[in-house]
């Protein structure tokens, strides 16, 4: 106890120095922060360096309003540069530093919205757009903010509350301006259209685009060609596609990634088998430099902060160098403590370690009952359901072999797959769930990459991308499936993407599909990783040593 009362004394010492030694001034901050001004938008990890210093300014002066207006220029440059995470983490430390104060409080609130719709988080984007709205009564703020909400709630499918939304702004009301007056107005009829697929839209949605045309607003227009791609993928095909067209040309004047994924991603849907190949290699390609750029920009933040933590770190080496050493007591202290505990308990871990092995061995079998039987019958019944002229004697044979196989589970030999031309299988089985519904794209799938691979570790990847389609169909909605399969020297690559609803929702509903998938995919000593698609839906990772 005694150790710790030194300690806690030396960090008040500490703290009292510190203030000491602060010559910092306001007006440090004040320049560092119009720099980031002039740079914000332009080169925005200048800006973002730049507010960051100015940052540790304002802090060191305890001035909270600055504080507050630099943590929201950073929230905004993150937004922008895909760090979502780390915008609403910027915005959530800016209201920490207002506390009761009103300064800043609608642009935070915002921000924070707005990442949270770009994460698909529309329930949240909703309750933070409401907390902005209460905290403005600027005319035109509120009816942007009430135009965001509609576009999150129609997401959500909520149209009736979308359209009530917008139909309570004054349209009409001149104080509005003339834009977003346009932009409300369009969003109304193209809500009303989702709501009820025989409200006539067309006219006006042509009328928006024409006079976006005219005022040559490019990024309206690429709204409006979404708008009526949209309109028309139900109704004319050609239509929709010459629509999906013009949004993708438009995307080349502005030069905004997300709209050009958007086009690819309808185009796919739209094309013949044969176009849509290199719109889907397009969007592969697109879709892989975004999430490249948005990493980098994530770890460039992250850098700059580390440095300016380092340097902060050093400028109080020479006071803390007491305060090191009685951290080292307390870690060695606290370490003992931890090795007296972990001896007294290795006895009984060892107990349980023998319980363990009896329960992993009622999983595995109960592992091959799920994959044999389960999966088995599964992939067998989307054969059937997605081919309508299936082949009864095919069907028989994979039901005998189903059989057999189950016979056998207990048998430690098992071999699941001895099928010499494995990639024609793993095809056969990965386009067994391909519907009009459900389109699967299978890149890199032939037999001279699975010919050195033994059959342990093709049965154990054949079953999990067979889990992986079952979670598809079940679970994440998809239209658009890509299975991407490489192999090195060393290694097996496989990447498999979807446009689902994406890896929050599959962890709700398929918990126990993703721990046999992670389950298997170990015991070939191999990696699977999942994550969010950064537009949207699923990406899986999956590396096995070969």
């Amino acid at each position: 106890m005694r150790y710790f009362s030194y300690f806690f004394l030396l960090l008040i010492l500490f703290s009292c120095q510190e203030n000491k030694t602060n010559k910092l001034t306001s007006k440090n901050g004040d320049e560092l922060y119009s720099k980031g001004e002039s740079l914000f938008n332009k080169d925005n990890d200048s800006a973002y360096f730049y507010f960051n210093q100015a940052l540790e300014f304002y802090k060191k002066n305890n001035d909270s309003v600055s504080s507050s207006s630099t943590l929201i220029y950073l929230s905004f440059i993150q937004n922008s540069e895909g760090d979502y995470y780390g915008s609403v983490e910027a915005s959530i430390e800016a209201l920490k530093f207002l506390g009761n104060k009103k300064n800043n409080v609608t642009s935070i609130y915002n921000s924070i919205a707005i990442a949270k719709n770009n994460l698909k988080e529309y329930d949240e984007a909703v309750s933070w757009y409401e907390k902005a709205l209460s905290s403005t009564d600027n005319i035109n703020d509120r009816a942007l903010i009430i135009n965001n909400i509609s576009i999150s709630l129609s997401r959500e499918k909520e149209y009736k509350k979308a359209i009530n939304n917008l139909e309570s702004i004054k349209i009409d009301n001149s104080n509005i301006e003339k834009k977003l007056r346009r932009k409300i107005m369009e969003n109304l009829v193209y809500i009303r259209f989702l709501n009820d697929s025989s409200y006539n839209a067309l006219p006006q949605l042509i009328e928006f685009l024409e006079l976006r045309k005219k005022e040559n607003d490019i990024y309206g227009i690429s709204s409006s060609d979404s708008h009526l791609s949209n309109y028309f993928f139900k109704k004319d095909k050609s239509q929709s596609l010459f629509y999906a067209k013009e949004m993708l040309l438009n995307t080349k004047k502005t030069n905004n990634p997300d709209d050009k994924l958007e086009a690819l991603e309808k185009l796919i849907l739209l094309e013949t088998p044969d176009n849509s190949k290199k719109y889907f290699h397009d969007y592969q390609a697109l879709n892989d430099s975004i999430q490249t750029v948005r990493a980098k920009s994530k770890n460039q933040f992250a850098l700059i902060r580390y440095d300016t933590e380092k340097e902060k770190s050093e400028n109080i080496k020479k006071q803390n160098h007491i305060l090191k050493q009685y951290i080292v007591i307390a870690i060695l202290f606290i370490s003992l403590c931890i090795g007296f505990i972990w001896y007294k308990r290795r006895k009984k871990r060892l107990q349980q370690q023998k319980e363990l092995e009896v329960k992993n061995t009622q999983i595995k079998y109960s592992k091959k009952v799920h994959d044999v039987v389960a999966n088995g019958l599964y992939h067998t019944m989307m054969q059937i359901q997605n081919n309508p002229d299936f082949d009864k004697e095919r069907t028989l044979n994979d039901i005998e072999r189903m059989y057999e196989e189950s016979r056998d589970i207990a048998r430690e030999d098992l071999e699941e797959l001895q099928d010499k031309d494995f990639s024609k299988r793993l095809a056969e089985m990965l386009n067994s769930y391909s519907s009009e519904k459900h389109k699967i794209l299978i890149v890199g799938n032939n037999q001279q990459k699975w010919n050195n691979i033994s059959n342990n570790i093709q049965m154990e990847v054949f079953y999990t991308l067979r889990e992986c389609m079952i979670n598809m169909i079940k679970h994440s909605k998809a239209k658009l499936v890509s299975i991407k399969i490489e192999k090195t020297e060393k290694f097996l690559k496989i990447k498999y993407t979807d446009n689902g609803v994406g890896m929050d929702f599959l962890q709700k509903k398929s918990t126990s599909g993703i721990r046999n998938m992670e389950n298997r995919i170990a015991t070939i000593n191999g990696k699977i990783i999942f994550e969010k698609n950064m537009t949207k839906g699923l990406v899986i990772h999956i590396t096995i040593p070969t």
